[in-house]
């Protein structure tokens, strides 16, 4: 079957684009091929819009596609390659950008049919046209200010503490917080891999998104939990989608509704902003704390290079206090930052901690390091402790030392007195 010339093409896609819809693709064009409803699309996590795009192709190469696989039936045949090189060469009326994506859903539909295409084929450079948004505070804090209800509110808080992408916030529920999230500091969000790019399959298996809520994001959830069941007339259970319409029967948001939500507030506020500017919103703020790369690509729910699982709840918890250290860089929506009765109680005790172990370190002229690690030792082992050089005494000599009971009386006539008992029986003297 030829391929269309490119006027019969644009009126083809014009008449059928009367009828299929993005909307509408996966009811009334997808079910009418198992290669691309049974075998293709519950693989992937944004149908629709994969399957319009494979259906303009489709349209544009006047082939269905079970006669698109069929150019794959002889194995060394290069005919579906160059088909695809032929509509990255054509002058079609289709931003780069929408090309790419067509590109993209007629190679997975021969991937998950078993025909993978050749990689060279269908290449498309992508070049930037715009500059990213440089996002300020201010700008954030009115995107905030000019929302209508606590959903919002709490969804841009969420992603700009999260980094989660949009395509996972239409299936995150309330089961995947942490128990007890309400009186956690920083409440953990823990995702698997089927909700995350890769949907778990292949090198994809093992990864996990692990991040966390700044203290005003869970206010914000808090808020419009609180809400949201007051509107429902109900509890929200664990398996409730977080992120619902705030109109009855309270669905759950889809790409295309968050895509809208978004435009909505940015159109409002004045402000440009996208889902994945709050991605680079924490991205940044990692960056600037010296977070290092494995554990940055952890909170964004990527792949992570070297590792095997890690994520036990020892890690999580080390990656909890990092992510504390980004917490004033990440909070926007007032000028002074948020802080939780955890957050500041767990900071005065450090910094009383602290003040003490400088008193015993000046008071034994012990570096404070060697303080610490002896207070972190299963062991305590203070004698090793003790026994450090003495740049700062006056005499160039030892000022400290550990000697037994036999030892004392003529130390004691040299000059020294006793410091401290240790629990050896040995006995500290200085001069």
């Amino acid at each position: 079957m030829p391929i269309c010339s490119i006027e019969h093409c644009d009126r083809d896609v014009r008449k059928m684009n009367e009828q299929i819809k993005q909307g509408n693709v996966l009811e009334l064009w997808a079910p009418k091929y198992p290669e691309v409803n049974t075998q293709w699309l519950p693989h992937l996590q944004i149908k629709a819009k994969y399957a319009y795009y494979f259906y303009l192709f489709c349209q544009w190469a006047d082939k269905t596609p079970p006669e698109l696989l069929a150019l794959k039936n002889n194995p060394s045949s290069k005919e579906a390659e160059k088909l695809l090189n032929t509509f990255t060469a054509s002058s079609l009326q289709m931003t780069n950008a929408v090309k790419f994506l067509t590109v993209q859903a007629v190679r997975s539909f021969f991937k998950w049919n078993m025909c993978d295409l050749a990689r060279i084929a269908g290449q498309i450079i992508l070049e930037k046209q715009k500059p990213y948004h440089k996002l300020r505070k201010e700008d954030l804090r009115k995107l905030w200010n000019n929302t209508y209800n606590p959903r919002d509110r709490a969804l841009i808080t969420f992603v700009c503490s999260t980094a989660i992408a949009k395509e996972t916030l239409c299936h995150i529920q309330w089961g995947h917080l942490e128990e007890d999230w309400e009186a956690v500091s920083e409440p953990c969000i823990n995702l698997p891999a089927q909700l995350l790019k890769g949907h778990g399959i292949g090198k994809y298996h093992n990864v996990r998104q692990i991040t966390f809520l700044t203290p005003e994001a869970k206010r914000d959830l808090i808020n419009y939990k609180e809400w949201l069941e007051r509107q429902m007339g109900r509890k929200v259970h664990m398996e409730d989608n977080i992120f619902c319409a705030t109109y009855a029967p309270y669905n759950a948001e889809t790409y295309a509704s968050l895509g809208y939500v978004v435009w909505q507030l940015s159109r409002r506020a004045g402000v440009p902003f996208s889902w994945h500017d709050a991605r680079r919103w924490v991205n940044t703020a990692s960056e600037q704390i010296g977070l290092v790369p494995n554990w940055a690509r952890k909170i964004r729910g990527r792949l992570v290079r070297g590792e095997e699982a890690p994520y036990s709840q020892p890690a999580i918890d080390q990656l909890r206090e990092k992510f504390r250290e980004a917490v004033p860089l990440l909070e926007f929506t007032s000028e002074a930052p948020t802080v939780s009765k955890e957050t500041l109680r767990e900071e005065v005790m450090k910094a009383l901690e602290e003040e003490k172990l400088k008193d015993i370190a000046s008071k034994y002229h012990v570096p404070i390091e060697q303080v610490r690690t002896a207070m972190r030792s299963k062991a305590k082992n203070w004698e090793s402790l003790l026994k450090h050089t003495t740049d700062d005494c006056s005499n160039g000599e030892h000022c400290q030392c550990i000697v037994s009971e036999q030892e004392l009386p003529k130390l004691l006539a040299e000059g020294f007195h006793v410091a401290a008992v240790l629990p050896s029986g040995k006995i500290v003297v200085e001069t």
